[in-house]
């Protein structure tokens, strides 16, 4: 079966929510020696040096208005970063992964207020099933509110807005631009948040040597330069859908790299973010029939 350029945009986009997972363990290990914004500030700058060949070949593309583009998007991928990473002080991890995949609900919601348009009732089923999916995969018997919930909240709307954006920049501006430009914002502000913020002492062990390494390239600049690339050629509802997928690929490689087994609930959920997900896929894409 030949796959429409949609289809491939969001395999592609499905690969990227693979490599994010798949690292997950890694990050937490690395983060255990190296606070979370120094790691995101090294982390993200050495994305930024791999991707400097791509933009000396690209940089005719290097103008004011894709680079305050890329800098905007980079705001609100940072502010994500940031508010889960300042609401896991306070709240659970499994409260923290449900809310901050409420952006399988937020991005939608964002697109049918800009268009005026509801989601299709397959796409809407496709919702419902992913985000049911995640309150089975990431919460407990009880979940309880508490002032940490509400700054991941904020995070949720953060990685909402960057992606609703990225799909509405990505199609008139250079990917490998637009991609470099978020990357480094993300690089500079984590840097001065690492310094305007009490930090304990930096460890540079072999683990976050080996987190930085594995996440800089394949989990940084190529993931966020494959999002910004096939964001041309599929919706931000899609692209929020397919990121829904990420915890579940953290539980499969928290089973092969941790040990870490899930309970027939998780297994539940993982099945239905999946089911959501592939609902979404095979009942057509919204791009194609203009409907975003």
């Amino acid at each position: 079966m030949k796959l429409s350029r949609t289809q491939w945009a969001d395999f592609s986009l499905l690969l990227v929510t693979l490599i994010w997972g798949s690292t997950f363990v890694i990050v937490k290990w690395a983060i255990a020696d190296l606070p979370p914004f120094p790691f995101l500030a090294i982390r993200f700058f050495l994305a930024f040096l791999s991707l400097l060949p791509f933009l000396w070949l690209q940089r005719a593309h290097i103008v004011r208005k894709t680079v305050l583009k890329g800098m905007a998007v980079g705001v609100f991928l940072f502010s994500g970063y940031t508010w889960q990473t300042l609401g896991l002080q306070f709240t659970t991890a499994s409260n923290a992964g449900f809310i901050t995949g409420l952006s399988v609900v937020i991005v939608p919601t964002l697109v049918t207020v800009t268009t005026r348009k509801l989601p299709r009732p397959s796409l809407f089923l496709g919702i419902i099933s992913a985000l049911a999916g995640l309150a089975l995969l990431s919460l407990g018997d009880h979940f309880q509110l508490n002032k940490g919930d509400l700054m991941v909240l904020i995070c949720a709307f953060s990685f909402a807005l960057h992606i609703y954006f990225v799909g509405r920049y990505a199609p008139q501006t250079n990917a490998t631009v637009l991609a470099g430009a978020q990357i480094l914002t993300v690089s500079i502000l984590s840097g001065i948040f690492s310094v305007i913020l009490p930090q304990p002492p930096l460890h540079f062990s072999s683990t976050a040597w080996l987190g930085l390494l594995v996440t800089a390239v394949p989990a940084t600049s190529i993931a966020f330069f494959v999002q910004t690339k096939m964001q041309q050629f599929t919706t931000p509802t899609h692209t929020a859908l397919i990121f829904s997928m990420e915890p579940v690929f953290a539980a499969i490689s928290g089973f092969f790299l941790a040990g870490e087994v899930l309970s027939f609930k998780g297994l539940l959920g993982a099945v239905l973010v999946l089911g959501g997900m592939l609902i979404a896929e095979l009942t057509g894409s919204e791009i194609e029939a203009s409907t975003e």
